[in-house]
């Protein structure tokens, strides 16, 4: 049997320059590009050995013959951290577009939620010390 592993999630993008310049700022280290020279067509990026793709929504179309869904809220990137409002401001500060300023949730956790650049949400959650 075939066994799994390195999960990732790949997000779409009109611009997958901007969207890697974007996930750069928040610490992501870029791990893999195509073409080399030349605009992306898709950007591999990695956090805290976890590694999000940004594929263009046209190579997705044209090289895959896939649809791919690129309005809406369709997915979320999750940071964890240890403080919400500084988050919540860098984010902003990266380019992000504020959704849901840092609020408790659940009585052990503070979130905020942005959009990153092509309208991702990005949840910021800390662990509240009483929680």
């Amino acid at each position: 049997m075939t066994a799994f592993r390195t999960p990732q999630v790949v997000l779409f993008s009109p611009d997958v320059e901007r969207a890697a310049a974007f996930y750069a700022a928040l610490g992501f280290a870029e791990v893999f590009r195509t073409p080399a020279d030349g605009p992306p067509i898709h950007v591999d990026v990695e956090l805290g050995g976890y590694r999000l793709g940004l594929a263009s929504e046209r190579s997705t179309r044209d090289d895959h013959g896939l649809e791919p869904v690129v309005a809406g809220q369709r997915a979320a990137v999750v940071l964890w951290c240890d403080d919400v409002e500084a988050a919540y401001r860098r984010l902003q500060d990266a380019g992000a577009r504020p959704v849901y300023p840092p609020a408790p949730w659940l009585g052990r956790l503070r979130i905020a939620w942005v959009e990153d650049p092509d309208g991702h949400l990005v949840q910021a959650v800390q662990h509240l010390a009483d929680g």
